[in-house]
């Protein structure tokens, strides 16, 4: 659909749109319905309070944007770069991440609700008190990553790489750890539960008898 189309639409319905430019646009309160956006860019795009559902974004560029407030359900990011982006106070529902990367992205009070950040880069970010429960992280990058005081519990961090990652006053119970080298964490005041526990043992060579 041709962009000069898509600009005359306050609000967004089913469309499919490929390899354009949305840098600098205005979509605050913007609402988005069952539309695809492949290859494109919305650098410096103003969405705050924007609402998205049912979309599809494939490897579209949204650095520098602001979606603080916004609203997302049922809506996937697959692959998408948010380079100095600004998420306070958004919310996803539902959605799917994975592969996104958060360089120098403002997260606080970012909300998650049954998301998939499977393979996203998370690298030094500030995810202090984030609650990232029942989320899937598998094989995400969250070297670095504060995550003081954050609630892990049931989320899938199989696979995830923890390098130098701060989880002081963390919540790990229920959470999948499988391939993560417990020995490198530091997890003084980390809640963690019994099988968690005994995981932990069996990594220093303990011998755990039922």
């Amino acid at each position: 659909m041709a962009c000069a189309i898509v600009h005359a639409m306050p609000d967004w319905t089913d469309l499919t749109v490929s390899d354009e430019s949305f840098d600098d646009r205005d979509l605050e309160d913007a609402v988005l319905t069952g539309c695809t956006f492949v290859r494109c860019t919305f650098r410096h795009v103003e969405l705050l309070e924007a609402r998205t559902v049912r979309c599809r974004f494939d490897d579209c560029d949204f650095g520098d944007a602001t979606l603080n407030a916004s609203v997302h359900e049922s809506s996937a990011f697959t692959n998408c770069a948010f380079g100095g982006a600004s998420l306070f106070g958004a919310r996803f529902v539902g959605c799917k991440l994975t592969g996104a990367t958060f360089a120098k992205a403002n997260l606080g009070g970012l909300t998650l609700v049954e998301c998939d950040l499977s393979h996203a880069d998370l690298r030094k970010q500030k995810c202090r008190g984030l609650v990232l429960r029942g989320i899937r992280l598998t094989g995400a990058d969250l070297s670095s990553a504060d995550l003081r005081d954050a609630d892990l519990r049931d989320a899938d961090l199989a696979g995830a790489t923890l390098d130098q990652t701060t989880l002081a006053g963390a919540d790990l119970r229920g959470a999948r750890l499988d391939g993560v080298d417990l020995r490198a964490l530091d997890l003084r005041k980390v809640r963690i539960d019994l099988g968690q526990a005994v995981l932990f043992a069996r990594q220093y060579g303990a011998v755990v008898e039922e």
